[in-house]
C-alpha cells in the first residue's frame, strides 16, 4: 500500500524577495510540516510550479494544471501536480517611490501601471504515484471548495487527501472521497512493471510522426541528449512519458526532467545524457546547444546537429517496425490506392492506439533481445545472485558484431539496468518474459507478413490495455467544478486563507496510528522460474554464415589434423593452404577447437616439432580471422588448448603453444578476459551445486531421473537455489556462500596464470609487449609467429629492431602485473570476494609472474638451439658471360600482383606466392624460388628484369597467408612490363634489405655512361661510379682525338679566324653545344667551300679513320638509293641533283647529326652553317631517302626556331636588330628548299609549275591515270591527318595528331576490287571519300581542295593556283607555324599538325604498364585491363604517328617531295621518317635494310637514348620515356597486318624492344654519334674479337644467333617487288602487343639466348637422370604464364628444322645451316610450283596456315604504263592444299619420285581418312591411296610418307557399309561420314571428313570391287 499523496504544498508570489527585478515564489504552507521517512520533501517544488518565472499579470489568467517530475537523489521520481490559479492584489509599483525600481515592471515598461494585478499561486500535490487526473480531481476540488466557499472546510479535504492510501498494483479498484460530497474510482495496474502510457504514445507520434519519434527512440537508446520544446506543459510531461514508456522493457537511467524551470537552464550544458522539456518560450536560448536532438512537439520537426550520428535499428528491423507502426497509426494507408476500399477503416480510439503502438515496440525488443538469457553467466548464486552478460557471445550468434545501434544499447546504462533487473533466474515475471520466452519461434516466422504481425501486436496491445484499466465499467466519478459565476467574477474575491495547520495535523497523526493498529498486510510473492526461451544457436543468422563453409572444406581440416598427428607430414603439408584458406570461415575454425580437442588428453599433448609448427600455424591462422572481442568464442575455446600443446626441448624443459600464439589483440582485450572467466567460474558453481543435488536426485523415482539426464542450465539450477534458499538453516546457508567464495577465488588465482602465459613473451629481455593496447606500457616486438625453431636464428635481428635493449624484463613484469591486478580487482569485487582474499591474491601476482619468467627463460634458452626449420634450399640462378653478382641472394617470398595468371585464378596451379632468393647482378635482378603451394613444389619460378630497365621502386609492407607476419617488402616496376612485389623474409636484417635498395639504385643510374653493364661487362664486379681516368681503349680514343685537332690545324690554317680569348681545348668540353656561335670554330663566310674536299683536309694519318666514317650504315644506304658517292678520287658527276657533304665531318655544324649528309648539288658547305642557325639544336633539312620510281626525296630536319619561322614566312623586309643577317639567312634558306626542289626530276622535265591535273577537268586527260585516282587519296589522308574545326557530330575516332581528338568518321571499307594505281601497293587505310567528315578548307588547301566546279579549270582560275600539287610539302608543327602567311606563288606547302610532346609519351607508358601490369588484383569495373588501357592513350598515340607516316608515304608515292620537321627533330621526325622508309621501301624490311634503318636514323641521327632511357644519374630526373619503343610498337602493327612483307619474325622486334631497354649492348647507349666518337665506341665494334664471348654490339649479337637458328626468321616471308605497305591506322585495327603481355615464369624473360640454352641442358641433364628406369610419357603439361609456349609448342617448320638437324647428329652426318636447307627446300617447292601452275609456295602456306584474315593485295593491280603485271591471289579454301580428296590430281611433290609414272596414274583416289585401329587402340588420320590397278586400298602416315604403313586387299572385301560412330571416334563429325569395310579377315572402321566425302570412297571403292 502507499500514500496517494505525500505532500500538499501552497505556493505564492513573493512580494518582499525580488531578485535582480524577477519575482520568486515561496511555500506558504505545507503539510505535513515534519517529513516522511520513506520519502522526503524535494528541493525546489516552488520553481517548477511557474517554470517561466513568477511575474505579476495585469489581467486574471484561466486555471492551470500540469505535473512537474523531481528526481531524489536516491534516483526515486516525485510527481509534483501544480494546480495555478491568479489571485488580485493592489500594485505593488504604485506604492513604490524610488526611480531605481521603477524599471522592474519588465512585462510592459512604457504603459501606465494598472492599479490592480494578479499575482499566481499554486497548490501542489507532490507523490510518488503518478495519477495524474486523480491529481487534477483533487486539486480542482480543492480549489471548488474554496471559491464557491462550499459548506466543508478545506483543512477536511486536504487531511483526507494526504490519508488516502491505495494499494501501489495487483489491479484492484479504489474508490476515495475527500469528504466533500465527492467520489472517485483508482484503478492500480495489474502488473507495476509495465509503465502505465494513457494516451501519451499516440500523442507524441501524432505530434512528430513515425521517423521522427523512431529517431528520438534510437537516440535515446544510445545515450544522446534529447529536448522537447512545447508551449504546453502538460505535453511536454506526456511527450516524456510516452518515450520512456516505448523504451521498455529497459528503463532510462539518465537525467530526466520533463519540465525544466528556465532558471535552471545551464542545465542543459550538462556533458552526460539527458530527457529535458523545456517551455518554447526558451527557444531562443537553446539554440547554440551543438549536441542536443532538439524535437519540437508543436512544429512536429525534430532537428538533428551534424555532429550528431544517431544509430538506427539494423535492417530489417527498422523497414518492419515502420510497416507496422504505419499500418497502427495510418490503417487508411493500405487501401489509399484501392478501387472499392473498405467501407469502414478507422484507427482506433487515442486509448488502444496508444496501446498498439507500445505492442509494436514490445514485439520490436523480443526480436532484438531475443536468446540473451542464454548469454547471462550467474557467477554467484548465494547470498544474492551475481549475474553478467557475455555480449560478444550474443553479436556473434546474432551475427551482429558490426551494427552500430545494438553494441552501443548493450554498453549503455539501461541494458546494464536491464540485466540486473531481469537476470535474475527466480523472480516475478510480465509479459516481456513471456513474449522473449514463448513467442520467438511465432515472432520469427511472422516477421516477413505484416498483417500476422498486426495480429499478434494488436494481442499484445489487449494486454497492455487491460494491465492499465482491469475493470473497464468505471463507476462514475463524481467531482464538482467552480461555478460558472465564480470563475468569472474577478472583483471582491478573497484570498486562499491560511489553513489550519494542527486541524490537517491531527488527520494526519490519526491515520498513521490506525495504520499501526492495522494487522500487517501481506502481498503474495508470485515469483516463479524465468524461462529462458530457444537457445540461440537455433536462430540461423540472416546471413546464413552457418553453412558457408561446405562440408569439403570441413573435412580438409579434419584430415590435416589426422595428418599432423598421425605424423603423415608430406600430407599435411599439402593441404596446408587449403587449411588456411578454410579457416577464415567461422564454421573451420569451430571444427578446429573441436578436432584439436580430441587430441589432448589429462590437459597434455605433446608433440614433436614438425607437428608443434604446423598446430601452431594453424592456431595463430584461426586467432588471426577472430575479432578482439572474440564473438564466436574461439580464442575461449582456444585457450586451454594453446596451454596444452607442447614439445620437449631438453631435460625437464617443455614449451608450450602460448609461447607462439602471442600477438593476437584478443589477448589484451580485458572483456574478454572477464568472460572468459565467468563462463569459468559459471561452469564451477553448476558443478558444485549438480554434486550436492546428486544424492538427493539417487532416490527420486524414474520419471525424474529423465529429467535430471536432460541438461539442466546454470540459469534454472540457479533458480531452484534460490528457491530452497529460504528453507535452509543458517549453517548451510553460511557454507554455500563460502563455497561459492572459494571457488571464484580458485578461479581468479588459475586465470591470474593463464594471463601471464598470453601475455609474458617468449624472450622477456626483448621487453617484447603487444603493442597500442591497454597493456603496453612500452613499445614492443613479438616474434609470436615465428615458432620458435625460428626464432634462435632471428634474436639477433630482433634486437637491433627493438630499440629498448638495455630495457630491464622488470617493465614488461611490472606491466603484465599491472594488467593483471587490474583484471582480479574487477572481478573480484563484482563476484563478492572477501577483502581478504583479494589481498592474498595482490600478494601472489607478483610471484605468479616471476616463476613464469624464469620458467620462459629456460625455454627460450633451448628453443634456440634447435636446429632452424627447413626453409627451401636457395637456387642459384645462371648468369650470362660477363655477369656477376654484386649482392648475393637474400630470402624473400614473390607475393602475385594484379596479374592472375600465375595465382591459379585462372586455373592452372598457384605459382604464386613463391618462397626463394632475390640475387642482384651487374645486370639483372632476379627471383628464384619455388611455389609456395605444396602442389606445385617441384616447379621452380624465375622472374627477373635489366636493372637497367626498372622505373619505380617503393616500400610496401606483405602479409603472407601462410604466416601471419606482417613484413616489409619492396614493389619493383620495370619498362620491360615486368613487376616484382617481395616481401623479404625474418632473416633478412632491414639494414641488409635497406643495402639492397643502395646498390640497386646505384646499378640503375650510374653516373656516366659507361658505369652501365654494357661497358662494365667483364670487368671486376666492382661498381664503375667514375669514368676513368685512363681509358683502356687508348689507341681508339687518340685516334678520334687526333681526327678532331689535326682537322681543327689544317682547318684553321687555311680559313678560320680564331677567337681572341684563349679557349678551352676542345677534348675537355663535353657539353653538347648546339648553337653554332657558340662554337670555337666559326666559318668565315667569303671561302666557297665547294672547293674544299675530303681529301685536302685531312691528313693521311687519318684517312683511315675517315674511311670509317665511309663504310658507316649511312653512307652504304646513299650509295645504294644513288644520293650520291665517296669515290676514292672524290670527284662528283654534277649531274647528279645530290651531293654527300663532309661538311659536318668535325660534327661542327651539328653535333647530332652523323658525319656525312645529302645535301642538293648546288649548295655550297658555307650556307649550310648559316642555314643550320634557324633550325633547333642546328638540325638543318638533310634529305634521309629517294623514291626509286618517282625520284622524290624525304628530309627530315628540327622544328624552327622562333627567328626562323618569321623569316622564313614573313616578307623579308621585317624590321630586325641586324638586318642584313636576318634578310641572308632567308633568303638562303629558301634557296635551299628552291635547290631541294629543283633537284627533283619532275621539276625539271616541265618549264613550268607541274599542276596537279588530276583535279581540274581541263588536264583530265593530259594528267598520268595515276595521279587521277591517287589524288583524292591523299587529300583525304590530309584531311584526317590536319582534323577539322567543323566536327561533324555522332562520327567518332581518334583524330590526328591533336590532342583533342579530331572527328574521323569511317566507313566500312568496301571490298570489291578498287581501281589502283602505280606500280603495286598495298593501301591500309580505308579508302573511298565517305570514310571523311571533317575537311578544313583553310590548311593544306591544295590537298585537300575539292575538285574544281567549273568545268574549265584555266590557268587564270584562281582555285586553280590552290588545287596544283606542291613539290615539297612540309610537316610542321601546328604551335611552330602560328602567324606563317603562305606565298600561293611558292612550291612548297606547309601541314601542320599536332605533335605528340614527349611528356605525353611518357604518362601514355607509365598509365600502359599500369594496365598491363597492375600491382595489385582490382574487381572494381572501371579499373578493368581495357579501361586502363584506353585510358592510357598508347594506341591512339600509335595511331596518330601511323597516320602522319601513311600520309608521307602518299605524298612522296605521288611524287612530291616531303620534309619532316617536327620538335627537336629526334623524337617524332625519327619515328615518322624511319616508318616511312619502312612502308615505301621493301628493302628495308629485311634484316640487314631493317638494321640500316636504325642505324642510320635513330643512332647516326642522334636520338637521345641515354636521355630519354633515363640510363644515368642526369638523366633520371627527366624519366623515361620510350619513343623507341613507339616506333617498334608501330613496326608490330604493321608487321601484324603484312606478315608476309618482313623477312624477321615478332620475336626479333620483341628482342630489339628488350635490349633497347636492357643496357646489355652499347648500340642502344649515349646519345648521338659525337657521343660514341668520344667514347671510343663507335668503330670498336669490328676491332675488337679480344673477348669473343662478351657482344657489344646486339646486331652482331643477332647475327650469331641468326646462324645458329631460326628464331628471328618469319617463314612467311615472300615479298612483292616495290610494295608500298599502307596500313590501317585507325585504333579499332590496331591491337596490344604481346610483349606487353606474356611472361615465362620458368626461365625468365626469353631474351637472353645463353640463359636458355643453358636451361634446356640443365632440363635434359635431369631428366636423363630422372628417368633412367621409369618409362618416360611423351605428354607435357603447358602453363601459358609458366613454359616459353615457342618453345614447348614450336611452329611446324621450325618444328621439322630441328628434327632434322638431331636426326642428322644421330646419322653423324654433319648438319647443314638450317637457312642453306630452308632455301634449298623452297628453290624446289618454286620450281615445282612452276610446273603445277599452283599458287606460290608461300601462298599455299600462307592458306595452310589459314591465315585467310591478313591483308594481300586483293584484286588486279591495274596495268600501269602499259606493262600489265597482273597478280591473281585467292585466299578462298578451295584453292588451299587442303585433304580434300581429289582424284587423279597430278603428283604433288618429289618426295614422292620413288614410284614409277605408272604407279602414280594407278592413284585412281587419294585423301585422309580416319581409320580404328585394332582392338584397343585409337582412331588415326592416315593417307588412303586406292590403287584400281592393283585392287589395293593402301595407306600413309602421311601425304609425304614413302613407306606404306599397310595395306587392305580389295579381293577380300565382302562388304561396304554406312558406319555408326564408335568409342574414340573424332570428334564433331558428323555420324554419316563414318563407313565400314568387311573384309574376310576382319572389319575396318573408318571416318570421311563429311558425308559427302564418305560417299565419295564408298562409290570409289564399290566401283573398284564391280571392276574386279
Amino acid at each position: 500500500m502507499a500514500r496517494l499523496a505525500d505532500y500538499f504544498v501552497v505556493v505564492g508570489y513573493d512580494l518582499d524577495n525580488r531578485v535582480e527585478g524577477e519575482g520568486q515564489g515561496r511555500i506558504l504552507q505545507r503539510f505535513p510540516e515534519k517529513e516522511w521517512e520513506d520519502s522526503p520533501f524535494p528541493q525546489g517544488v516552488e520553481l517548477f510550479c511557474q517554470p517561466s518565472g513568477w511575474q505579476l499579470v495585469p489581467e486574471r489568467q484561466p486555471a492551470s494544471f500540469f505535473v512537474a517530475v523531481l528526481t531524489d537523489i536516491n534516483s526515486e521520481r516525485h510527481y509534483c501536480a501544480c494546480f495555478t490559479f491568479w489571485e488580485g492584489l493592489d500594485n505593488p509599483q504604485l506604492k513604490k517611490t524610488e526611480a531605481g525600481d521603477a524599471d522592474e515592471a519588465d512585462e510592459e515598461p512604457a504603459v501606465v501601471q494598472p492599479a490592480k494585478v494578479f499575482a499566481p499561486k499554486s497548490l501542489v500535490v507532490v507523490s510518488q504515484l503518478d495519477y495524474t487526473e486523480a491529481f487534477r480531481n483533487c486539486l480542482g476540488l480543492i480549489y471548488t471548495v474554496h471559491v464557491d466557499s462550499l459548506s466543508t472546510p478545506l483543512e477536511t479535504v486536504i487531511g483526507n487527501l494526504l490519508t488516502c492510501v491505495i494499494p501501489i498494483a495487483g489491479g484492484s479498484q479504489r474508490t476515495i472521497t475527500l469528504g466533500a460530497g465527492d467520489r472517485q474510482v483508482i484503478q492500480t495496474p495489474i502488473n507495476e512493471s509495465l509503465p502505465v502510457s494513457g494516451s501519451s504514445v499516440a500523442l507524441l507520434f501524432r505530434q512528430l510522426g513515425i521517423v521522427n519519434v523512431l529517431y528520438l527512440f534510437c537516440a535515446a537508446l544510445t545515450e544522446h541528449k534529447i529536448l522537447f520544446l512545447s508551449s504546453s506543459y502538460q505535453r511536454l510531461t506526456d511527450a516524456c512519458r510516452g518515450l520512456l514508456a516505448i523504451m521498455f522493457p529497459l528503463k532510462y537511467s539518465f537525467t530526466y526532467v520533463p519540465i525544466l524551470p528556465g532558471k535552471l537552464l545551464e542545465v542543459l550544458s550538462t556533458p552526460t545524457p539527458f530527457i529535458i522539456g523545456v517551455n518554447s518560450f526558451f527557444r531562443s536560448e537553446t539554440q547554440e546547444l551543438l549536441d542536443v536532438i532538439i524535437a519540437d512537439l508543436d512544429g512536429g520537426t525534430v532537428t538533428i546537429p551534424e555532429c550528431v550520428h544517431i544509430s538506427l535499428l539494423p535492417e530489417p528491423l527498422l523497414q518492419q517496425t515502420q510497416t507496422a507502426l504505419s499500418m497502427v497509426l495510418d490503417p487508411e494507408l493500405e487501401f489509399a490506392d484501392q478501387a472499392f476500399p473498405p467501407q469502414s477503416i478507422q484507427s482506433s480510439a487515442l486509448k488502444i492506439q496508444d496501446k498498439e503502438i507500445r505492442a509494436v515496440f514490445l514485439w520490436l525488443f523480443a526480436r532484438l533481445f531475443q536468446g540473451y538469457r542464454w548469454c547471462l553467466h550467474i557467477i554467484r548464486i548465494h547470498p544474492e545472485p551475481v549475474i553478467r552478460f557475455h555480449k560478444a557471445a550474443f553479436l556473434g550468434q546474432r551475427s551482429l558484431t558490426e551494427d552500430d545501434f545494438l553494441m552501443k544499447v548493450l554498453d549503455g546504462m539501461a541494458f546494464a539496468g536491464f540485466v540486473s533487473e531481469r537476470g535474475p533466474p527466480y523472480r516475478a515475471t510480465d509479459l516481456f518474459d513471456d513474449l522473449v520466452a514463448n513467442q520467438v519461434e511465432r515472432i520469427r516466422q511472422e516477421e516477413t507478413c505484416p498483417h500476422k504481425v498486426m495480429n499478434h501486436v494488436k494481442e499484445l496491445a489487449e494486454q497492455l490495455f487491460k494491465n492499465e484499466n482491469p475493470y473497464p465499467a468505471v463507476a462514475m466519478h463524481k467531482v464538482q467544478r467552480p461555478s460558472e459565476n465564480s470563475q468569472n467574477t474577478c472583483q471582491g474575491q478573497t484570498a486562499f486563507p491560511v489553513l489550519d495547520e494542527v486541524a490537517v495535523q491531527l488527520f494526519i497523526d490519526h491515520a498513521v496510528a490506525k495504520l499501526k493498529n492495522a494487522p500487517p498486510v501481506v502481498k503474495a510473492e508470485l515469483k516463479s522460474l524465468v524461462p529462458s526461451g530457444p537457445p540461440l544457436g537455433d536462430i540461423v543468422d540472416r546471413n546464413g554464415i552457418v553453412m558457408a563453409n561446405s562440408a569439403r572444406r570441413l573435412e580438409v581440416v579434419r584430415n590435416c589434423i589426422t595428418y599432423i598427428f598421425d605424423n603423415k607430414m608430406l600430407e599435411a603439408k599439402k593441404l596446408m593452404p587449403a587449411v588456411l584458406r578454410a579457416l577464415k570461415g567461422r564454421t573451420a575454425r569451430i571444427c578446429l577447437t573441436q578436432e584439436l580437442n580430441q587430441h589432448v588428453l589429462q590437459n597434455r599433448a605433446v608433440l614433436d616439432d614438425q607437428q608443434f609448427d604446423y598446430i601452431v600455424r594453424m592456431l595463430n591462422c584461426t586467432l588471426q580471422d577472430c575479432s578482439h572481442m572474440d564473438e564466436h568464442g574461439i580464442a575461449a575455446a582456444l585457450l586451454p588448448l594453446v596451454t596444452a600443446f607442447c614439445r620437449k626441448l631438453g631435460a625437464g624443459i617443455t614449451q608450450f603453444a602460448y609461447s607462439c600464439v602471442q600477438e593476437h589483440m584478443v589477448w589484451t582485450n580485458m572483456q574478454f578476459w572477464e568472460a572468459m572467466f565467468y563462463s569459468d567460474v559459471q561452469n564451477h558453481i553448476k558443478a558444485l551445486y549438480m554434486e550436492t543435488d546428486d544424492g538427493a536426485l539417487q532416490n527420486n523415482s524414474q520419471d525424474q531421473q529423465a529429467e535430471s539426464n536432460r541438461e539442466i542450465s546454470a540459469l534454472d539450477l540457479a533458480a531452484e537455489q534460490n528457491r530452497l534458499w529460504p528453507t535452509l538453516s543458517k549453517e548451510m546457508q553460511m557454507e554455500r556462500v563460502q563455497k561459492e567464495e572459494s571457488t571464484v577465488f580458485s578461479q581468479a588465482i588459475h586465470y591470474a596464470n593463464r594471463m601471464s602465459y598470453l601475455l609474458l613473451p617468449l624472450d622477456t629481455s626483448k621487453n617484447r609487449l603487444l603493442r597500442s593496447t591497454g597493456l603496453g606500457d612500452v613499445e614492443s616486438v613479438s616474434n609470436s609467429y615465428v615458432t620458435n625453431s625460428i626464432a634462435g636464428s632471428m634474436a639477433e635481428s630482433y634486437d637491433t629492431e627493438s630499440g629498448f635493449e638495455d630495457a630491464e624484463s622488470s617493465d614488461v613484469a611490472n606491466s603484465v602485473v599491472r594488467f593483471i591486478n587490474r583484471f582480479v580487482d574487477k572481478v573480484c569485487n563484482e563476484s563478492g570476494v572477501t577483502n581478504e582474499h583479494l589481498k592474498a591474491l595482490h600478494a601472489m601476482i607478483p610471484d605468479i609472474v616471476q616463476m613464469h619468467i624464469e620458467t620462459l627463460d629456460a625455454v627460450h634458452r633451448e628453443s634456440k638451439r634447435l636446429p632452424p626449420i627447413q626453409k627451401p634450399k636457395l637456387l642459384r640462378p645462371t648468369l650470362l658471360p660477363g655477369e656477376e653478382l654484386v649482392m648475393d641472394g637474400m630470402r624473400v617470398h614473390l607475393v602475385h600482383d594484379g596479374r592472375e595468371e600465375a595465382t591459379g585464378l585462372m586455373g592452372g596451379p598457384p605459382l604464386l606466392p613463391a618462397e626463394g632468393a632475390i640475387f642482384l647482378t651487374t645486370y639483372r635482378l632476379i627471383f628464384k624460388g619455388t611455389p609456395s603451394d605444396a602442389l606445385v613444389g617441384e616447379q621452380i619460378v624465375t622472374r627477373s628484369f635489366p636493372v637497367a630497365s626498372l622505373t619505380k621502386e617503393k616500400r610496401i609492407s606483405v602479409t603472407l597467408s601462410m604466416d601471419q607476419f606482417v613484413q616489409e617488402g619492396l614493389q619493383l616496376r620495370s619498362c620491360t612490363f615486368q613487376l616484382m612485389k617481395i616481401a623479404f623474409d625474418e632473416e633478412v636484417a632491414s639494414d641488409l634489405a635497406e643495402s639492397f635498395r643502395k646498390h640497386l639504385h646505384k646499378l640503375r643510374f650510374p653516373q656516366h655512361v659507361q658505369g652501365t653493364f654494357a661497358f662494365t661487362v667483364g670487368q671486376s664486379g666492382k661498381l664503375v661510379l667514375e669514368p676513368k681516368t685512363k681509358d683502356k681503349n687508348q689507341s681508339l680514343k687518340t685516334l678520334s682525338k687526333n681526327l678532331v685537332k689535326n682537322a681543327k690545324r689544317t682547318i684553321s690554317r687555311q680559313y678560320v679566324s680564331r677567337k681572341k680569348e684563349s679557349l678551352t681545348t676542345w677534348e675537355n668540353r663535353s657539353s653538347l653545344q648546339s648553337e653554332l656561335d657558340e662554337d670555337e670554330i666559326s666559318v668565315s663566310e667569303e671561302v666557297d667551300q665547294s672547293t674544299l674536299t675530303l681529301s685536302s683536309t685531312i691528313r693521311s694519318s687519318d684517312r683511315q679513320t675517315m674511311s670509317n666514317v665511309v663504310e658507316r650504315a649511312c653512307c652504304r644506304d646513299y650509295q645504294r638509293l644513288g644520293l650520291g658517292t665517296l669515290s676514292s678520287s672524290l670527284t662528283r658527276s654534277k649531274n647528279e641533283p645530290f651531293r654527300i657533304s663532309t661538311a659536318n665531318r668535325m660534327y661542327t655544324v651539328c653535333r647530332s647529326y652523323p658525319g656525312l649528309l645529302i645535301i642538293p648539288q648546288n649548295i655550297p658547305d658555307s650556307t649550310i652553317h648559316r642555314i643550320c642557325r634557324c633550325y633547333r639544336q642546328n638540325r638543318f633539312p638533310v634529305v634521309c631517302w629517294r623514291h626509286s620510281r618517282t625520284k622524290s626525296v624525304l628530309l627530315r630536319s628540327a622544328g624552327l626556331h622562333a627567328k626562323g619561322v618569321v623569316s622564313f614566312f614573313k616578307s623579308p623586309n621585317t624590321q630586325t636588330a641586324v638586318p642584313s643577317q636576318a634578310d641572308s639567312t632567308s633568303l638562303e634558306q629558301e634557296k635551299y628548299l628552291q635547290a631541294i626542289i629543283s633537284s627533283m626530276p619532275s621539276y625539271s622535265e616541265t618549264t613550268g609549275r607541274n599542276t596537279l591535273s588530276g583535279f581540274t577537268s581541263t588536264h583530265m586527260n593530259t594528267s598520268d591515270s595515276s595521279d587521277k585516282l591517287r589524288q583524292p587519296k591523299i587529300g583525304d589522308l590530309m584531311k584526317q591527318v590536319l582534323g577539322n574545326k567543323e566536327d561533324v557530330p555522332g562520327t567518332f575516332s581518334r583524330g590526328a595528331f591533336s590532342q583533342k581528338g579530331k572527328v574521323i568518321s569511317l566507313s566500312q571499307p568496301k571490298a570489291s576490287g578498287k581501281a589502283r594505281s602505280s606500280s603495286g601497293g598495298k593501301f591500309g587505310s580505308i579508302r573511298g571519300s565517305s570514310r571523311l567528315s571533317a575537311f578544313n578548307p583553310d590548311i593544306g588547301t591544295r590537298l585537300a581542295g575539292k575538285e574544281s566546279p567549273q568545268p574549265n579549270g584555266g590557268p587564270n582560275d584562281p582555285l586553280f593556283l590552290r588545287q596544283q600539287k606542291a613539290y615539297l610539302y612540309i610537316i610542321g608543327d601546328k604551335a611552330q607555324l602560328k602567324g606563317g602567311k603562305q606565298d600561293s606563288f611558292q612550291q612548297w606547302e606547309v601541314i601542320p599538325i599536332e605533335v605528340c610532346d614527349v611528356r605525353q609519351v611518357k604518362n601514355s607508358f607509365k598509365k600502359l604498364m599500369k594496365a598491363c601490369v597492375p600491382s595489385s588484383p582490382t574487381s572494381e569495373p572501371n579499373k578493368g585491363f581495357l579501361r586502363l588501357l584506353e585510358e592510357s592513350e598508347w594506341m591512339t598515340l600509335l595511331h596518330r604517328v601511323l597516320q602522319v607516316s601513311v600520309l608521307v608515304v602518299e605524298l612522296l608515292d605521288t611524287g612530291s617531295s616531303v620534309m619532316v620537321s617536327l620538335e627537336d627533330g629526334w623524337d617524332v621526325t625519327t619515328q615518322v621518317v624511319s616508318l616511312v622508309q619502312l612502308l615505301s621501301d621493301p628493302y628495308y624490311r629485311t634484316f640487314d635494310g631493317f638494321r640500316l634503318l636504325v642505324e642510320k636514323e635513330w643512332l647516326s641521327f642522334g636520338h637521345r637514348f641515354s636521355h630519354r632511357g633515363a640510363q644515368t644519374l642526369a638523366s633520371q630526373s627527366s624519366g623515361f620515356t620510350p619513343v623507341f619503343l613507339q616506333f617498334l610498337d608501330c613496326v608490330h602493327q604493321i608487321h601484324l597486318q603484312f606478315p608476309m612483307e618482313f623477312e624477321f619474325s615478332q620475336y626479333y622486334l620483341k628482342f630489339l624492344a628488350y635490349h633497347y631497354m636492357s643496357n646489355r649492348f652499347r648500340t642502344f647507349l649515349l646519345d648521338s654519334d659525337y657521343d660514341r666518337i668520344e667514347l671510343g665506341v663507335l668503330y670498336e665494334e669490328k676491332s675488337d674479337r679480344k673477348n669473343p664471348q662478351v657482344c657489344k654490339s646486339v646486331w652482331d649479337y643477332i647475327d650469331r644467333l641468326y646462324k645458329k637458328a631460326p628464331v628471328f626468321y618469319n617463314y612467311m616471308f615472300s615479298p612483292e617487288d616495290d610494295e608500298v605497305l599502307r596500313p590501317y591506322t585507325f585504333v579499332s585495327n590496331l591491337k596490344v602487343w604481346d610483349f606487353y603481355l606474356e611472361e615465362t615464369l620458368s626461365e625468365g624473360p626469353p631474351y637472353d639466348w645463353e640463359l636458355r640454352s643453358r636451361h634446356e641442358r640443365l632440363a635434359e641433364e635431369t631428366a636423363e637422370k630422372a628417368d633412367a628406369g621409369a618409362p618416360k610419357s611423351q605428354r607435357r603439361i603447358v602453363w601459358p604464364c609458366y613454359d616459353d609456349l615457342s618453345r614447348a609448342m614450336p611452329d611446324a617448320i621450325t618444328k621439322l628444322l630441328q628434327d632434322l638437324q638431331s636426326l642428322e647428329a644421330e646419322l653423324g652426318q654433319t648438319s647443314e645451316k638450317w637457312k642453306d636447307t630452308w632455301d634449298k627446300i623452297k628453290t624446289t617447292q618454286r620450281t615445282e610450283t612452276k610446273l603445277e601452275s599452283k599458287p606460290s609456295f608461300s601462298s599455299s602456306l600462307l592458306m595452310s596456315s589459314n591465315l585467310s584474315h591478313q591483308r594481300r593485295s586483293q584484286g588486279v593491280c591495274l596495268q600501269d604504263s602499259g606493262v600489265g603485271s597482273s597478280i591473281k591471289l585467292g585466299l578462298d579454301c578451295e584453292a588451299s592444299a587442303t585433304s580434300t580428296p581429289v582424284s587423279g590430281r597430278p603428283s604433288t611433290s618429289t618426295l614422292y619420285s620413288q614410284f614409277q609414272s605408272t604407279e602414280s596414274e594407278n592413284r585412281s583416289f587419294e585423301g585422309i581418312l580416319y581409320k580404328r585401329g585394332a582392338l584397343l587402340k585409337p582412331w588415326r588420320p592416315r593417307w588412303f591411296v586406292l590403287d584400281k590397278t592393283k585392287h589395293q586400298l593402301r595407306y600413309y602416315d602421311s601425304r609425304q610418307d614413302k613407306e606404306c604403313k599397310g595395306m587392305i586387299d580389295l579381293g577380300g572385301v565382302e562388304s561396304v557399309t554406312v558406319g555408326t560412330p564408335t568409342m574414340g571416334a573424332p570428334k564433331n563429325v558428323e555420324e554419316k561420314a563414318f563407313f565400314d569395310v568387311k573384309t574376310d579377315k576382319r572389319m575396318y572402321n573408318f571416318c570421311a571428313q563429311d558425308s559427302s566425302n564418305a560417299q565419295l570412297w564408298m562409290d570409289s571403292i564399290q566401283s573398284c570391287l564391280s571392276d574386279a
